[in-house]
């Protein structure tokens, strides 16, 4: 199983995963390119010294994305990884489901599980996590910018996804009104709460099957009129899994 012990690193082997599953023709390639590139801007920021604490913002990087290392490669050897993760890797093998919802499995995953035990794990059991708040809102942001950013190009793969916004507006759908800022602050509640625990393991699982039943909303839907127009949405989006990725990859 691949750790990583610096950024670099941590980028060096998301490339390598976004190769293997490329050539696989996988969906599984779609969640580490966005990753890449988010790793990519915090090293960026790092030098630019954007952080709080610099040196504890690559700690916190490799902390955090070794936890979806150590799920990605559990998985694809053939070992059960955290509910959320697995449901996630697991709804990489249903091609009825759009390109974005392939990124909110992974996001959710991340976010909503691993983020919040990485911050605690990052400050140690002694540590105040008020004093990484700050740099666990900018990593967020990050985030939320790239996140921005794939979805404008999902567009050159999909011509028909702008429709899910319109087609999802008033809609009580987690598809359609799922949230890089509630995540955020979700995460950080967990966080605090992770971190206090006097039984982590107890917490941990807990959690891990509350965003383990978000996983299978991200992949569903209850509205009829949604549900037809992701279909709609699908059977025009690229099927060629390595033209997506040169596209999220741009």
């Amino acid at each position: 199983m691949k750790q990583a012990t610096t950024i670099d690193e941590v980028i060096a082997i998301l490339g390598g995963i976004i190769t293997t599953e490329v050539a696989a023709g996988s969906n599984l390639a779609f969640f580490p390119i966005l990753y890449k590139k988010v790793t990519e801007r915090i090293k960026e920021g790092i030098a630019q010294k954007e952080f709080e604490d610099n040196p504890r913002m690559e700690r916190l990087d490799v902390i955090f994305a070794n936890r979806y290392l150590a799920a990605y490669f559990a998985y694809k050897e053939g070992e059960k990884p955290s509910l959320s993760w697995e449901n996630a890797f697991e709804a990489a093998k249903n091609q009825r489901l759009l390109i974005l919802q392939h990124l909110l499995l992974g996001i959710n995953a991340h976010i909503n599980l691993d983020l919040g035990i990485a911050v605690s794990e990052t400050v140690g059991p002694q540590g105040t996590l008020e004093n990484i708040h700050n740099d666990f809102n900018k990593i967020n942001a990050i985030l939320a910018s790239m996140v921005d950013g794939v979805q404008q190009k999902i567009g050159r793969v999909s011509p028909f996804f702008y429709l899910l916004d319109k087609v999802a507006d008033g809609k009580e759908d987690l598809i359609a009104t799922f949230s890089i800022n509630i995540a955020r602050d979700e995460a950080w509640l967990f966080a605090n709460e992770y971190h206090d625990a006097s039984d982590k393991e107890a917490v941990l699982s807990t959690r891990d099957a509350s965003i383990g039943k978000l996983a299978l909303k991200l992949s569903t839907t209850k509205s009829r009129i949604l549900r037809w127009a992701i279909r709609f949405i699908r059977w025009f989006e690229s099927k060629n899994v390595a033209k997506v990725a040169d596209v999220l990859s741009s």
